[in-house]
Parts: structure tokens; C-alpha cells; sequence
């Protein structure tokens, strides 16, 4: 044209298209026209036409007419073509995992019928199936279009995501001539009844005559609702000095496919099953607390089995009272557990855990202390030898994976309790070396650690050594 122009002047029709929408997207803009370089203008063009479609008209078409010469600017009209009635999505199904339950559509990727169609916007919630761990999407969601209604076809795959690990022993007490179950079990039933539901089972006994006993399970969208159900009961019996039982009962309510806020109530028993009743530290009792807690939760992405979970922050308090036959105690209870995996590169990745938990009140029982040690909590100790009113712990591992299906991994932990009723406050460490490894029948870990007080010497004899085989069916 004998001239080069830089910017083009378009022209459009407020009534059909939202000056917002410009203005998102154009700085130079006003009550019925703006201005875009013209090397911007194509995309600028795509951008508008796929918001246009997002608001319900998937088949809208911009074009630009009457392209003029005036005052050094191309002008231009912009024409918008689209069908007269928004879509609106009449129908969902489901191929591949037709028994997906339908409450995780409404509540847990935020998909219903009769909203508006967004293609971009279903994309972007059905990338959240892979933070569930029963179910996938095996390709991009389709559209059929008919004349006067619109069929969104989802495509997914079940996942096995149940679990198991542990070992059972038996023998006979030298003492009372009895059969005695030593080991531990862990076991995992998720989705099973296509429900989203979970079932939790955890049985462990231990050398020191220590046995603790745990089902935990979840409901999840009762009658249709954004509200859940979680029930569990825990039973820990420490040899013959005492035996603890706690009932909870949670109702949360999931914000989205990673948070979630719980509240609810637990009521604590707890008995003396010694003779010796002049021992004070240990007494009867019942407590009543409600609590509230919040959740975070990210997994990594691919369904990783080796690191299935990328990060997770939960923080808790209880506050109510314990009541013993004389006295009726005001407590409070503060708990935090949360990690997260920092990956370094492909190979190369550091993993930091905090757990921390308070108990406050005026006075002490022996058998209301939180209990810790072993694999779960500072590794190089004896599961569960550690008493104490406040504590909190930090687990670090350095982990270098050699191939898809194993790595190997540093263990440095470090502690620090408080006792009120020994008067006891320390540091304690935990340190060795791990690995882990995918086989076919399962994801098996070994750790070898050796701990310490800060005032303790080392000793090779004091080494623990933790195997474990968690496998999914």
C-alpha cells in the first residue's frame, strides 16, 4: 500500500460484546472501539472468539469488514457471528468407568448439568481426577452436538487403589501359658462399593509388649451433600500398665479437590490395669473434646506409587475437658503434620516432614502423653518409647533415584520433647540410610537408622533396622 501502518482501530457493537471482555485484552479502548497493533491482531482475534465460546457459543466466528485508510489507522468493523441460545450441557457419560460415582461429578470436579458449556473450563477440571487415587482420565473430554441439546462424554479408567503391608506372629506367653499375636498390618480398601468410600484397618504389636489397634473410615458425600463422614476408633494398650481407647466422629466439608475443613468430636477412656494403686501417674479417666482441623492436600502427578504424595499440610485442635472420679480439667490439644517433597531435578529430590503436637492443661497423666518413636516418627527408636506432654520433629531425607523403580535415600531426623511429669527435656537424633524399590508385587522399603540423645554416646547396637512392603491390588 506504499505505507507501513502499525496500529488498526476496530470498531464493534457494545450491545453484542462486553467492554470488559475488550478491556482484558486491549489498553487503548472505548465505549465502542479499540486499537491493537496489527502484528498482536490475529491472536488478539483468537482470544476473543475462544472467551466468546467459553460463555456458552462454541461455534461463534469474528471477522473483521469494511477494513478503511483514515487519520494514518486501518479501520475496521468487527462482525460477530453465533448461534441465537447459549449451550448449555444436557447430558454427561461417562465410557470406561461407567460405575464413576456421580457425587464426585457434582461436588469434586465441580461438573453439573444445565451449566454452561466451557470447553476450556471442563479440560482444566478434569485434569483434578489425577488427585484421586481410584480413578484417571484416559483422553480429553468430547462434545456431541445436536440440534437442540449438547452430550458431554467423559472418558476415565478405575485404578487399583487398595493396599496392603505387614506380618503376623503367633507363639505361646512363657508366662500364662496363652497364645500371643506379635506383628503388624496395615490395610487400605478404597472404592471398592464405587462409592469414593475408604476403609482404614491398622493392627500392630510390637517387643514391648505394646498393641495398638485402628479402623478409620470415610464417607463422602452423604445423600448427595458436599459433606462427608469420617468415623474411627483406636485402641492402645500398653502391656499391663494401661489401656486407652478413642472414638472420633468428623463431618468435613471438601472446598476443592485438595482442601478440606473437618469439625466434629472425640471421646477418650482410659484405664489403670495395675494393682498398685499408689501409683498416681496413671489413673482413670474420660475426656470429651471438639475439634476442628483443615487439610491440604497435593499428590504428584502420573500417580507416582514410589512418591504418591507431593505435599500434604494438616494442623488440628481439640479443646475440651478430662474428667477422673475427683477432678474435671480444662485441656487443649494442638497437632500439625505436613510435608512436602522438593524436587531438584529428574533424579534428585529432598524431603522435609514436620510433625508437632501440645498437650496443655494444669496436670498430667502418664497414659494421656502422646507416645512417638519408630519408622512413623524419629527413626533410630524403639516404636512408641517416648513419652512426652510436647514434642515436635523434623524427618529429612536426601533421595537420589537410580532408575524409574528405585531409589536410595539419607536419613537425618532430630526431636525435641518435653515431659512435665519426669521433668524431662532433650534432644534426640536419628540418622542412617534407606531405600526403595517398585517390584511387581509391591513398593518395598528398608531403612537402617541409629539414634541418640544430645548427651548420649553412639553405639552401633542401639541400630534399628525398618522393612516394609506396602502392595496395591
Amino acid at each position: 500500500m506504499g505505507k507501513r501502518f502499525k496500529f488498526i482501530r476496530v470498531f464493534f457493537d457494545s450491545s453484542q460484546i462486553n467492554k470488559k471482555l475488550i478491556k482484558s485484552f486491549a489498553s487503548n479502548a472505548s465505549h465502542n472501539y479499540f486499537e491493537l497493533p496489527i502484528g498482536s491482531l490475529e491472536k488478539k482475534m483468537k482470544y476473543l472468539n475462544l472467551k466468546i465460546s467459553e460463555n456458552g457459543y462454541p461455534f461463534s466466528k469474528t471477522t473483521l469488514t469494511n477494513i478503511t485508510l483514515k487519520d494514518s489507522l486501518l479501520h475496521a468493523f468487527l462482525i460477530l457471528e453465533r448461534n441465537s441460545e447459549k449451550r448449555k450441557i444436557d447430558k454427561i457419560l461417562i465410557k470406561g468407568y461407567e460405575k464413576f460415582p456421580k457425587s464426585f461429578l457434582r461436588h469434586y470436579l465441580k461438573l453439573k448439568q444445565n451449566e454452561i458449556l466451557n470447553l476450556s473450563e471442563i479440560n482444566s477440571k478434569i485434569k483434578q481426577l489425577s488427585n484421586l487415587n481410584f480413578a484417571n482420565s484416559l483422553k480429553s473430554p468430547e462434545v456431541l452436538f445436536t440440534k437442540d441439546s449438547t452430550t458431554l462424554y467423559l472418558y476415565m479408567n478405575k485404578l487399583k487403589s487398595n493396599s496392603f503391608d505387614g506380618f503376623l506372629g503367633f507363639g505361646t506367653n512363657e508366662e500364662n501359658k496363652q497364645i500371643q499375636f506379635d506383628g503388624y498390618l496395615n490395610l487400605n480398601l478404597i472404592n471398592n462399593l464405587n462409592y469414593g468410600e475408604s476403609f482404614k484397618l491398622y493392627y500392630k504389636s510390637d517387643e514391648n509388649e505394646q498393641q495398638t489397634f485402628e479402623i478409620n473410615t470415610t464417607l463422602p458425600y452423604l445423600f448427595k451433600s458436599p459433606i462427608g463422614l469420617n468415623l474411627s476408633l483406636k485402641i492402645f494398650k500398653k502391656d499391663s500398665t494401661f489401656l486407652t481407647s478413642e472414638q472420633t466422629a468428623r463431618i468435613h466439608y471438601q472446598l476443592n479437590s485438595r482442601n478440606k475443613i473437618y469439625t466434629g468430636i472425640s471421646k477418650t477412656t482410659s484405664n489403670n490395669l495395675l494393682n498398685n494403686t499408689e501409683n498416681t501417674s496413671i489413673q482413670d479417666y474420660n475426656s470429651t473434646q471438639f475439634l476442628t482441623s483443615y487439610e491440604f492436600a497435593n499428590p504428584t502427578k502420573n500417580n507416582n506409587l514410589l512418591f504418591p504424595m507431593k505435599s500434604i499440610f494438616n494442623i488440628e485442635a481439640k479443646f475440651g475437658n478430662r474428667l477422673t472420679n475427683s477432678t474435671k480439667q480444662k485441656q487443649i490439644h494442638l497437632g500439625l503434620n505436613t510435608y512436602k517433597i522438593f524436587q531438584l531435578n529428574t533424579k534428585n529430590s529432598f524431603y522435609l516432614r514436620n510433625i508437632s503436637n501440645i498437650l496443655v492443661s494444669d496436670n498430667y497423666y502418664e497414659n494421656e502423653l502422646y507416645l512417638f518413636g519408630g519408622i512413623t516418627s524419629i527413626r533410630g527408636f524403639e516404636e512408641n518409647s517416648i513419652y512426652a506432654n510436647l514434642y515436635t520433629l523434623l524427618n529429612t531425607e536426601y533421595r537420589y533415584q537410580v532408575a524409574q523403580n528405585l531409589y536410595i535415600h539419607t536419613i537425618f531426623d532430630s526431636a525435641y520433647f518435653e515431659n512435665n511429669l519426669t521433668q524431662t527435656k532433650e534432644n534426640l537424633f536419628g540418622y542412617g540410610i534407606g531405600l526403595g524399590i517398585l517390584t511387581n508385587s509391591g513398593v518395598f522399603r528398608l531403612n537402617f537408622a541409629n539414634g541418640k540423645s544430645k548427651y548420649s554416646n553412639f553405639s552401633l547396637s542401639n541400630s534399628k533396622m525398618h522393612i516394609s512392603l506396602t502392595s496395591s491390588f
